[in-house]
């Protein structure tokens, strides 16, 4: 990943605010998105439904992990919204297949109006730009990479760098052995990955290609030895959400830490914020 360069004496952050790590809808779960900075998104999932209008509106650009309507389903919402209150059109990037079904399933003016030619095409509501996997780019003073994803469609994860250490996100995946060789190349300052099922639905998650806590267990014994850096669960599904903790307390333990820690695994929470 190329890195910025901070002038003297400059601190560079990553800002993140968790608008949902859900894998699906209750009572105070919300589906996944998350804010950096206060201008790019992170998924679009119903989380984004807490953000005010004003919030809305100072997001200039949209990286979503794949086509999934848990992970898109407020982009159109929030772009009815906000319309008539941008200059700019919204800038999402996505994998090509992403942006196909997005076009063909979504923005097809039967479930959503185009706004990729509304108000005109010359000057529409939002624009989708392709990336690829191991693409890096810069969106203000942040670099992306676009991380390799196992999923049931396409589907990328990224790394947000400021400088210094990355924010990693795995998006929805499950065993990855490129994901954790490109990782443990990087500076990481943070894993957020998916665990959506408990092991009693073991067999359900490898068929939908997500991770269960004995999957995720071997998938973390992936890290490089020298490498330390928090781990925080999220896609968890509501009604499975404290039994996918206590399975993984069994292999490793989680806050507040024990004598035999090996990882820093958190739950995470919307309305968290970090600072990386």
């Amino acid at each position: 990943m190329v890195q910025p360069i901070s002038k003297p004496n400059e601190t560079l952050a990553v800002k993140v605010r968790v608008l949902g790590c859900s894998g699906a809808i209750a009572k105070e779960c919300k589906t996944t998105s998350f804010l950096i900075d206060g201008q790019i998104l992170v998924d679009a999932g119903t989380g984004v439904g807490d953000l005010t209008l004003e919030e809305m509106c100072g997001i200039g650009h949209v990286l979503l992990s794949h086509s999934h309507l848990d992970h898109i389903a407020a982009l159109p919402l929030m772009v009815d919204s906000v319309a008539a209150m941008r200059r700019e059109p919204l800038r999402v990037y996505a994998l090509p297949g992403t942006i196909t079904a997005l076009k063909t399933h979504i923005f097809n003016n039967v479930i959503w109006p185009d706004f990729t030619r509304i108000p005109t095409p010359q000057a529409p509501f939002i624009t989708f730009h392709e990336i690829s996997i191991g693409q890096t780019f810069q969106l203000f003073d942040k670099y992306v990479e676009v991380l390799p994803a196992v999923h049931t469609v396409p589907a990328v994860g990224y790394a947000i760098t400021a400088g210094t250490g990355c924010w990693v996100y795995s998006g929805d995946t499950e065993r990855n052995p490129a994901f954790w060789r490109r990782i443990n190349q990087l500076n990481v300052a943070m894993l957020v990955i998916e665990t959506a099922f408990s092991n009693r639905e073991k067999d359900l998650a490898r068929r939908s290609l997500h991770l269960s806590p004995t999957v995720l267990a071997s998938e973390l014994d992936c890290i490089a030895p020298n490498k330390k850096y928090p781990i925080c669960i999220t896609h968890t599904k509501p009604a499975e959400t404290e039994l996918i903790m206590a399975e993984i307390q069994r292999f490793d333990q989680t806050q507040p830490f024990g004598p035999n820690v090996v990882h820093d695994i958190r739950r995470m929470f919307a309305g968290q914020e970090y600072e990386i």
